[in-house]
């Protein structure tokens, strides 16, 4: 093998750039301090990238930081998934083996899919979710590696890269929290045209406050002269500095060019043709070294050299001879790890391959796909089957590219590179026709794809359809984001079944087109669904007819629960089950124990719920666990029971991020969110919102995460804020038909924002409009806040009556829906000026059984106010309400719901300061006061059931109801209010610490 050879082509002295090579230094040294930094670094061709990113990283390296480069590579027109992180991992791997082994440990088989050498990949299903998944413990990787050593994560020729590769880089960058890491990535400026696909990346990264922009420009008159000395190791002459200035317009590569072609003896400008330029050095050699470089050009960005010399087919001297020539020349390089050779610019490479001939390019193909498949070795192994495919593809020879395509295809959604995979489907479909009969018939859907739309055939045994790659390209679309050619796809393939005779072929076409009709934000998906329920009626139970029903019944569960939706997901389950679509049925089951619980069957449904969770978790399903973790939280909060749902939530975060669920973990946070609010642990609400919107990739969780954000804002009476989230959640959730989930609390906070800004106008427009819209089966959790919401606002008469109307459908099996319907009884005769003392006593009585501190400091601040109005004879009972009202509010910061308390108190003449109570006043039972008077005095609930004789678990119960009297999260805040309110006299408690 040849090393580089040292010229004056390239100058030894670093030219200018000290304000770009100042701001790298900056990010070297504000990420060894633990805050991650992304630099990206754009420029035209030749302007100094490489050189800049040379010098930086050699300081790095020097003052004790972990370079890891890694570059895009390209194969004729193709970029390699992952390649550029691929490569930095490795070197990773090389400098840091223990730490990256550590790092990596639990998720080998999901990083093996960018660094084999991490073991065999695995074959996790694929999904929607696949690809966010390996992004999100990649970044973690990356966060792990570099928390004790500075690392630099170095990716370059972004223009070159591949689809999986942008879409990784872009996840990292908005994702990382944590590390000692610096991520930067080049990419050529003037190759990006209005439809170049890195530029809606550029785009989005531009949006992003943590990301710093370099853009290297061209050389000024001085600069190009000091450079110019460096490659002539002497001061130029000023006029012949003038004229390659003026040659190059700047461009550091034109200047080399040109200063080694005057040293060389030829003129300055010898021709207008930027090509003729950069072809000079190439015709200036042997022909046995121009026909090497004409071969390497081919190749690709790097070529090995033993795949060099099979494609060369000369003498290994003659070879080694030609090879001297242009590496002594400074055309080409050897690469770093010395296995092969690279055109030292890009730019050169381009040349020489674009003065090639049609036909010599396409025999040039040839022979490297020739002499890879006689010898797989002769690449790595995981570039081995894109870099053939490429070949043939390009060798223009469709019985050979049609089947390496597909194979490259396999390897791409094995990488769950799916962007990849969805570019080598739609060559294979541009090459089914053109290549021979007997190739297609040796094709077998079993060995190129995972989605067999039944045809009532064995995919084992029936040769390949070409339905069959639309399928599977319609799918790798979906996972990959791409869902607009995925619905071309999708439309052209039920095209072509209208006169196919396939019904459930055409019914498995119809979901994927429902499927992504509502990702679109163009409708609901239902009438897609109607048309496939429509198909497979009649026929006997497949998998196809299993999803079509599961998709159904989730459908109605959203969007119009009821008998409808019922029975769906109860046939769905038996479809599953006799098919043996486990995945499927565990699916059904789970849409079914929800619909259980918004029927009334709430043990029946919750136990339904409880058992997908254990049953997905025993049989490694993880969609299914990760989303019952999620939607049993969430059916325990809807019927009040949030202390159950926060521990699943929880290790529905942690499930969430063992596989690699960036979405799912979102809308875990959410529902978490939600429950820490109910639970009036508001300052941890915040934090979930919080990370809901960092983590969340998907239209609803952004959504939910505005939506929370609103309401904690509302509550707050931080109003400009809650109006800047609600828009957002509004932009979010219009693209989306109308789902009772999203829909109502947004109108809920909505009309709340309204109210507290003084516009009633509008508060009542938005009542309107969702009472018109009705409260679906299954939306009462939503439908009893909004009613209570909307009494706040000055109403009409009618619409007191439409209120009334609508509370009098909503079911009130649950306690919390119970205590919601007490409450709104209560705020109507409010409405009405006949305030009822005893109805609002009940609404207390009922909260005070919940943990909801918020509502019950509410209704408090309702009763006080009642018995004030009405003038009854309980001046010390209302105090203590207001009192307690707010000590709540304050301790929230719920400022609106203090305001109004103070106020009160001081229309009443009531101080709201410390002042004697006793625990009847606070609904508190004898028992009760004896657990809270052991719990001021520090005792554990093991010691409480000493003192009183009582069990363990009574004394938490006991704990747990004097918690949700009191309105307050824990044991220390139940105490500090004892204290406080003077419930118990000094002696009272040193008697209880003497005992």
């Amino acid at each position: 093998m040849l090393a580089s050879v040292e010229t004056r082509s390239v100058s030894p002295v670093f030219v200018g750039r000290g304000d770009e090579l100042d701001t790298l230094n900056d990010a070297l040294s504000r990420a060894a301090a633990g805050e991650p930094q992304a630099l990206l670094i754009g420029g035209e061709a030749g302007v100094g990238k490489t050189r800049l990113v040379e010098e930086f990283t050699e300081a790095a390296g020097r003052a004790g930081a972990v370079v890891a480069l890694g570059g895009c590579v390209e194969i004729g027109a193709d970029g390699l998934p992952f390649a550029p992180f691929s490569t930095a991992l490795r070197a990773l791997r090389r400098a840091l083996p223990d730490e990256l082994a550590a790092a990596a440990a639990g998720q080998e088989e999901e990083l093996a899919r960018l660094l084999p050498e991490l073991g065999e990949a695995g074959h996790a299903r694929h999904d929607e979710e696949g690809m966010a998944r390996l992004f999100e413990l990649t970044a973690r990787l990356l966060e792990r590696v570099a928390a004790e050593r500075t690392v630099v994560l170095a990716l370059e020729d972004l223009h070159w890269s591949d689809a999986s590769t942008r879409h990784l880089l872009s996840y990292l960058l908005r994702t990382l929290r944590t590390g000692r890491l610096v991520v930067l990535a080049t990419y050529r400026a003037d190759d990006i045209h209005r439809r170049h696909p890195l530029r809606p990346l550029l785009a989005e990264l531009d949006r992003l406050r943590t990301l710093r922009r370099l853009e290297l420009a061209r050389f000024t008159r001085d600069e190009a002269g000091r450079q110019i000395a460096g490659i002539l190791a002497r001061e130029p002459d000023p006029g012949q500095v003038d004229a390659i200035f003026e040659r190059s317009d700047g461009n550091a590569f034109f200047v080399e060019e040109l200063a080694v072609a005057a040293h060389e003896g030829c003129r300055t400008g010898l021709t207008d043709s930027l090509r003729d330029l950069l072809l000079v050095r190439v015709e200036a050699l042997p022909e046995s070294a121009q026909n090497v470089a004409r071969i390497v050009a081919e190749g690709g960005s790097t070529v090995e050299y033993r795949l060099l010399a099979a494609v060369a087919r000369s003498a290994e001297d003659d070879l080694i001879e030609a090879l001297r020539a242009a590496v002594n020349a400074n055309l080409l390089l050897a690469t770093p790890d010395g296995d092969g050779y690279r055109f030292r610019h890009s730019l050169v490479r381009e040349a020489v391959g674009d003065d090639l001939l049609p036909g010599e390019r396409s025999r040039l193909n040839r022979r490297y796909a020739e002499a890879l498949e006689a010898d797989p070795t002769l690449v790595p192994a995981d570039q081995r089957v894109m870099r053939l495919a490429s070949y043939w593809y390009h060798a223009h020879d469709p019985a050979k590219a049609l089947p390496a395509v597909l194979d490259a295809s396999v390897a791409a959604r094995s990488r769950r590179a799916y962007s990849e995979q969805l570019r080598l489907l739609e060559r294979a479909m541009e090459l089914w026709e053109a290549a021979p009969e007997e190739v297609r018939a040796r094709l077998r859907p079993v060995d190129y794809t995972e989605v067999y739309p039944p045809c009532g055939c064995d995919p084992a045994t029936t040769p390949l359809h070409y339905l069959d790659l639309m399928a599977e390209a319609a799918v790798a679309g979906r996972y990959a984001g791409e869902r607009e050619s995925a619905m071309k796809i999708t439309k052209r393939a039920l095209h072509l079944l209208e006169d196919d005779g396939d019904p459930q072929r055409s019914a498995w076409f119809w979901v994927q087109r429902s499927r992504l009709v509502r990702s679109l934000g163009r409708g609901g998906g239902r009438e897609e669904l109607a048309r496939a329920q429509e198909l497979v009626r009649g026929l006997p139970p497949s998998e196809v007819h299993a999803e079509v029903l599961t998709r159904s019944a989730h459908w109605s569960m959203l969007h119009d629960s009821g008998p409808d939706a019922f029975q769906a997901a109860e046939q769905a389950v038996a479809y599953a089950r006799m098919v043996g679509a486990r995945a499927t049925e565990l699916q059904a089951r789970q849409v079914l124990g929800i619909l259980m619980v918004d029927a009334g069957h709430l043990e029946a449904g919750l136990a339904e719920l409880h058992e997908v969770k254990d049953r997905s978790l025993a049989e490694d399903i993880p969609s299914v666990a990760v989303d019952t973790h999620i939607n049993l939280p969430s059916e325990l909060e809807a019927i009040g029971r949030s202390r159950e749902a926060v521990p699943i939530l929880h290790e529905g975060v942690e499930l969430a991020r063992r596989y690699g669920l960036p979405d799912s973990e979102a809308w875990a946070w959410g529902n978490l969110a939600e429950s820490l609010f109910s639970l009036g642990r508001w300052d941890e609400a915040d934090g979930a919102c919080v990370d809901v919107g960092r983590m969340g990739l998907g239209v609803g969780a952004r959504g939910l995460h505005a939506t929370l954000r609103a309401e904690l804002a509302v509550a707050r009476g931080d109003f400009a804020e809650a109006s800047r989230q609600l828009a957002t959640a509004q932009g979010h959730f219009d693209s989306h038909e109308y789902a009772p989930q999203h829909h109502l609390p947004l109108a809920r906070h909505t009309i709340a924002l309204a109210v507290a800004e003084g516009r009633h106008h509008d508060a009542r427009g938005h009542l309107e409009r969702t009472l018109d819209a009705g409260f679906p089966l299954g939306s009462h959790r939503y439908a009893w806040p909004l009613l209570l919401a909307a009494m706040t606002a000055e109403l009409t008469d009618d619409l007191l009556a439409r209120i009334r109307e609508a509370a009098r459908r909503l079911p009130t099996i649950a306690p919390v829906w119970q205590a919601h319907e007490r409450w709104l009884r209560a705020e109507l005769l409010r409405a009405e000026r006949r305030p009822d003392p005893e109805l609002w006593f009940e609404a207390v009585s009922a909260f005070e059984r919940l943990e909801r501190p918020y509502d019950l400091a509410r209704t408090r601040y309702r009763l006080a106010e009642a018995l004030l109005s009405t003038g009854a004879d309980e001046p010390d009972r209302a105090a203590e309400l207001l009192r307690l009202a707010h000590a709540v509010a304050t301790r929230l910061g719920a400022c609106p719901l203090a305001e109004a308390v103070t106020a009160l108190g001081r229309r009443a003449r009531i101080p709201l300061g410390p002042r004697d109570h006793n625990a009847d006043s606070l609904g508190l039972t004898a028992r009760e006061s004896d657990v809270l008077r052991l719990v001021s005095a520090g005792r554990t609930n093991r010691q409480i059931a000493d003192e009183l004789f009582i069990s363990p678990k009574t004394a938490s119960v006991h704990v747990s109801n004097i918690l949700g009297k009191l309105g307050v999260a824990g044991r220390g805040e139940a105490a500090a209010v004892a204290h406080r309110l003077g419930l118990f006299p000094p002696e009272t408690e040193n008697r209880a610490l003497a005992r």
